[in-house]
């Protein structure tokens, strides 16, 4: 048996994707959170990019590899470990799942733009192509629950990341992305009522991502207070 060691963040949505795969799997792992401001000397003598995830993959043998890129890590946990497929088995189908992965790191980096805007104007910008974006995914939405329809995939393990910010931006007013997109809002209704999304991250997530906000002096915290119903 390998042993496996998630080298993380606590934010970072990438980390989250091969984490939700690893328990999607049932795979025992061990995480190991870095601090990204302040890398640690061993942490870049291993990562080619300086960046996580990274998966160290430590054999009874003593050998020892290292991967770097989610979707890398994802695959591989795919191709290597039990438990359920994450990837569907017809090649077309499983094709076109790796592209609404990449379309998934799209969003990402829409995203990226949106909560460290930091006035009006580029809000919008970024809330546009957001809106766009989830429109697309609209029509790609099979009845649900999950992306392609009753099984979670690798698919679904990239977008719940994307949907876990909007948990916490919705608290601090109505963007209005997800108006009038039924099949997107229950994909993420769906997404968030699983185990292996839910504890993907710390429970001081919602902290550590205003914080996030703060530092970056994001408009996101200036915006008028949503609207009370009583």
């Amino acid at each position: 048996m390998s042993r496996l060691t998630l080298i993380s963040h606590h934010l970072c949505p990438y980390v989250q994707r091969a984490a939700i795969a690893l328990l999607e799997k049932g795979v025992a792992f061990d995480r190991v959170n870095i601090d990204l401001a302040n890398k640690p000397d061993w942490f870049l003598q291993i990562s080619p990019l300086g960046k996580v995830p990274l998966l160290r993959i430590e054999e009874e043998d003593g050998s020892e590899a290292v991967l770097f890129e989610s979707s890398v890590i994802c695959e591989y946990l795919e191709e290597t470990q039990a438990g359920s497929a994450l990837h569907p088995a017809d090649p077309l189908t499983r094709a076109r799942h790796r592209g609404w992965m990449e379309f998934g790191s799209s969003v990402l980096s829409d995203l990226w733009g949106y909560e460290t805007a930091a006035d009006v104007e580029q809000l919008e910008a970024k809330r546009k192509a957001l809106t766009a974006k989830f429109t697309t995914l609209e029509g790609a939405l099979a009845d649900g629950p999950y992306f392609s329809g009753s099984s979670f995939s690798l698919v679904d393990a990239v977008f719940a990341p994307v949907f876990r910010y909007f948990d916490v931006f919705d608290k601090l007013g109505d963007s209005g992305i997800f108006d009038g997109l039924e099949r997107v809002t229950r994909w993420r209704s769906a997404l968030g009522e699983c185990r292996s999304v839910q504890v993907a991250v710390g429970e001081d997530y919602p902290q550590r991502l205003m914080e996030f906000l703060d530092k970056h002096k994001s408009i996101l915290l200036r915006l008028p207070p949503p609207e009370t119903s009583w």
